[in-house]
């Protein structure tokens, strides 16, 4: 099985993901920045199987200033710069992410409050940015008042997820950005959400404010969402020169174990310049620390990613967890190679010829079948 390979670069020099392949799967992630020119950008695509869901990631943390839109928006910048389809969603009321990403406000549009009081489909609410493969659904300020129209409405806390459903073919990531506070408009993010990334700063604070999220999460995955997972902890606006924030990270590799993101995103001046130019930083300064830390951090979730769908694959098939140990490891292969992304046709001629090595007939096509009978 070949090596599942991204590459995006900018002409003149490369920017490379590699996402190894081996005989279980994509398990060595590789990366390397070069200097690069910023005159146009190109991606050899990353071969998604489209048999793959959407996964949808919320960004969260009720506690405000911790870089969740700021967050939200380079996350999803960087998939589609890897030319993977992503959708962003603007769940706050501010309405950052919208102004973030170019969009004035304009309160005739589509929104999320549209989504979530059933007036619109989330197919209505799509709109384009200046990246190819990244689309958003803006906010309005409207949406406050989603929280006092939900609290007796049915089905309140899966408004978000059902609206979501018919698009989670289309986009292979979808990042909800979250308002900082635990209210129905987070509960529908998280009830909606596969996974949650929770950015930080290496405050004390914060790890205070964290533990009531963590709750939250456990309380929801035990009655609304059974599936939702820690997709892990960022840290933002990290100034690793400083002992406090040592400190901090030293206690959160202890609490947290693998799911402390090895990527951190240091405090850099254009990061914060970006929205008020309504891009992202890979497109306002593709060479400044915050672009760069934030690619190394859709690399990783990528790479997560892969090693999630290859566990799925070991476990494809429970059916036949009590079969000969051949045709498990048959049926394992199978799906791996839908992972990849490759016709499993492919092997099918390989897999003859071995089975007549053994003694094992051959499986017959529709004219032998007709033929015997």
């Amino acid at each position: 099985m070949g090596p599942c390979l991204l590459k995006c670069r900018w002409k003149s020099e490369p920017i490379v993901w590699e996402l190894n392949g081996s005989s279980h799967g994509v398990v060595a992630p590789n990366y390397v920045v070069a200097n690069h020119n910023p005159s146009a950008l190109f991606c050899e695509q990353l071969r998604f199987s489209k048999k793959i869901m959407g996964h949808v990631i919320a960004v969260a943390n009720q506690k405000g200033g911790v870089g969740k839109t700021t967050t939200a928006i380079n996350l999803a910048s960087s998939f589609a710069a890897a030319e993977v389809n992503t959708l962003l969603i603007d769940c706050d009321p501010q309405s950052n992410a919208s102004s973030g990403l170019g969009l004035t406000k304009d309160p005739e549009r589509i929104s999320t409050y549209h989504l979530l009081m059933g007036a619109a489909s989330a197919e209505e609410a799509l709109q384009r940015t200046e990246l190819e493969q990244l689309w958003i659904i803006p906010s309005h300020k409207n949406l406050i008042g989603a929280n006092l129209e939900l609290v007796d409405g049915e089905r309140r806390e899966y408004r978000l997820r059902d609206a979501l459903a018919p698009l989670r073919e289309r986009f292979q990531f979808i990042v909800l950005d979250c308002p900082p506070a635990l209210d129905l408009l987070t509960l529908n993010a998280l009830v909606a959400a596969d996974s949650v990334l929770i950015p930080m700063q290496a405050e004390y604070f914060a790890l205070e404010g964290i533990s009531e999220l963590l709750d939250t999460v456990e309380r929801i995955r035990a009655a609304l969402n059974p599936e939702l997972s820690i997709e892990g902890v960022v840290l933002t606006m990290l100034d690793d020169r400083t002992s406090l924030a040592r400190q901090v990270m030293a206690e959160l590799k202890k609490y947290f174990g693998d799911k402390l993101c090895t990527t951190a995103i240091p405090r850099n001046i254009r990061l914060a310049e970006a929205p008020s130019h309504g891009k992202p930083a890979l497109l306002y300064d593709v060479r400044s620390r915050g672009a760069e830390s934030y690619i190394r951090l859709a690399k990783e979730i990528i790479a997560h990613y892969f090693a999630q769908l290859t566990e799925v694959a070991a476990d494809a098939t429970p059916e036949l967890q009590g079969a000969a140990p051949e045709l498990q490891e048959a049926a394992t292969a199978e799906a791996r190679v839908e992972i990849q992304g490759e016709q499993p046709g492919a092997e099918q001629p390989q897999a003859r010829e071995a089975e007549s090595a053994a003694g094992a007939p051959a499986p017959m096509d529709g004219a032998e079948m007709e033929k015997t009978a």
